[in-house]
């Protein structure tokens, strides 16, 4: 007969059990809860009340959201079952149960204040000697918003329902008219019908007056590049130069038929991916090639990643000091211009952007090649264009794929973070900040483990 282990459901304990017995000793939220109690909480603590019930401590609660968020529970009424279901997350609450509205309304309040811990993380990560800052990897990835594509109307077809809306509320007043000479009872509410009809108007047009103030800060930008060009332009003709190509156009100024505005997230922006388009925020992170951590994470609205470059710098300066200093900034093709070339030489970081598309599997011959000298040139271009091709430039540019890209693609497939919860530019940049401190603590448990 065969022999097994005896098993008993209901076993009653002599003493009370603990989870913390239950948990592996090197478990993620092991070590997720380890760093947040090292961290200064103060900004969040000192914003509850003395007064009124009792709350649960911010530690307890940021701990359930990193943690959620490291193993792909988004959701706050997930998370509240997790602390019933789960051992982790019972043993990161402490056998509490904080319910989905608590912890909704925690990551609401407080997402700013992630700004100030995202940096103490990286800070600590420093202490334990995993992140320096050296070679730094740029790229983005667009990030779907928490809102239908098919929610987003056009200039030109909100022109037309106005048109459609406005028959419909002279024809519904003409029938109401009717209505009140033959004094009989109709089946419709046809005030309620007209005012419904007023109301879509006025949200129609509150959405035309926001597409205008798009296409006003547009046509600013676009304005002065084209001053720009017919600057350069002229200076050359006194320079007794021809200058190449067309002669510029001046832009088309106000609101055009297609832009967009999305009726439930209209901080969001219709964006290219490879899905198709998608209604969505670019996500920016700069990534420390060397121990693959997030130094910088980035929300913005503009599909463009070409000017992203002097702002991520600029977040780079706001690093602390004992992080160091970056030396070299790796990015593709899509973030170069001259303006960003000199961006870095002005802060003494080495660019390597890409001019094109790479080639690859070079020649034997080529890969072999003893490197051309240093062109006698001050432009920061030529001088970016030469150090690509050498030998030690083409292995430290080979690195940005390999880590930039891997990060992006272990927060979207195995965190499984591909959409944003919340709404509005503020919002999801907090909850973006929050998915790369997961992302970082998720990172640092493997290279403490190493």
């Amino acid at each position: 007969m065969a022999r097994f282990i005896q098993y008993d459901r209901y076993q009653q304990y002599i003493l009370p059990p603990s989870v913390d017995e239950w948990l592996p000793e090197d478990h993620l939220a092991r070590y997720i809860v380890e760093v947040i109690d090292q961290l200064d909480l103060s900004q969040l603590t000192n914003r509850y009340s003395r007064s009124g019930s009792e709350a649960y401590h911010p530690a307890l609660l940021l701990a359930l959201l990193v943690y959620g968020y490291a193993t792909g529970t988004f959701s706050s009424r997930k998370i509240e079952r997790a602390t019933h279901d789960s051992v982790a997350f019972r043993f990161i609450a402490a056998n509490l149960h904080p319910d989905h509205d608590t912890l909704a309304n925690f990551r609401k309040t407080f997402l700013v204040a992630l700004e100030d811990l995202f940096v103490q993380v990286l800070v600590y990560a420093q202490t334990m000697k995993l992140v320096k800052l050296g070679n730094i990897s740029l790229d983005g990835t667009k990030i779907k918003a928490n809102a239908s594509k098919h929610k987003a109307l056009s200039h030109g077809h909100i022109e037309k329902l106005e048109v459609h809306l406005r028959e419909e509320v002279h024809a519904l007043l003409a029938k109401a008219a009717k209505t009140d000479q033959q004094e009989t009872n109709n089946e419709h509410d046809l005030p309620a019908e007209i005012a419904r009809r007023e109301q879509r108007l006025q949200a129609l047009a509150d959405a035309k007056t926001k597409i205008a103030e798009r296409a006003a800060q547009r046509d600013q930008q676009t304005q002065q590049e084209y001053i720009n060009k017919v600057a350069r332009r002229e200076a050359q003709r006194e320079a007794g130069e021809k200058p190449r190509g067309k002669e510029p156009k001046a832009p088309e100024t106000g609101p055009q038929a297609k832009d967009q505005i999305n009726l439930i997230d209209e901080e969001s922006r219709i964006m290219p991916s490879h899905e198709g388009f998608v209604q969505a925020y670019n996500g920016q992170a700069a990534v420390d090639v060397d121990s693959m951590l997030i130094v910088v994470a980035r929300l913005t609205q503009q599909t463009n990643d070409k000017q992203q470059v002097e702002p991520m710098l600029n977040e780079l300066d706001k690093l602390p000091s004992e992080l160091g200093n970056p030396d070299t900034l790796l990015a593709d093709n899509g973030y170069f211009s001259q303006n960003n070339v000199k961006a870095c030489e002005d802060r003494n970081i080495t660019p390597l952007i890409a001019l094109g598309r790479d080639t690859h599997h070079l020649p034997l011959d080529a890969r072999l090649a003893v490197d051309a000298p240093a062109p006698d040139s001050d432009d920061p271009v030529v001088k970016m264009a030469h150090t690509l091709k050498t030998k030690q430039g083409r292995v430290l540019y080979g690195k940005r794929k390999c880590t930039v890209e891997p990060v992006f693609g272990i927060i979207k497939q195995i965190m499984g973070f591909r959409q944003f919860s919340l709404r509005g530019l503020q919002a999801t940049s907090g909850e973006w900040k929050l998915v790369a401190m997961a992302y970082n603590l998720k990172r640092m448990h493997i290279l403490m483990a190493g």
